[in-house]
């Protein structure tokens, strides 16, 4: 897996926003704090992300559907080397 492959922060807000329209939006790359770990790509960034979102999508919705929304959202990034996603929703 190249760089220029590796998912960022700033592409899965970008798509985030693109596809759920949040009006609160949050993400933090963490995988330098699980260097080592499964799924770490050795670049000490890319694998492990924390999304705190909130936004008319999420309202009424199960908390299973929620997540789905998110994860769904994000499927190309999934494909692309994101490991783990610790997902916090504020609906």
């Amino acid at each position: 897996m190249s760089e220029a492959t590796v998912p960022t922060a700033s592409a899965i807000e970008s798509r985030l926003r693109e596809v759920l329209s949040p009006t609160q939006l949050e993400v933090l790359d963490e995988s330098a704090a699980h260097a080592g770990h499964s799924g770490a790509n050795g670049l000490g960034f890319g694998t492990h992300f924390r999304v705190r979102i909130g936004g008319p999508a999420f309202v009424g919705q199960s908390r299973v559907a929620q997540h789905r929304l998110v994860y769904d959202a994000l499927q190309k990034f999934t494909d692309a080397g994101l490991h783990a996603l610790a997902i916090e929703i504020k609906a």
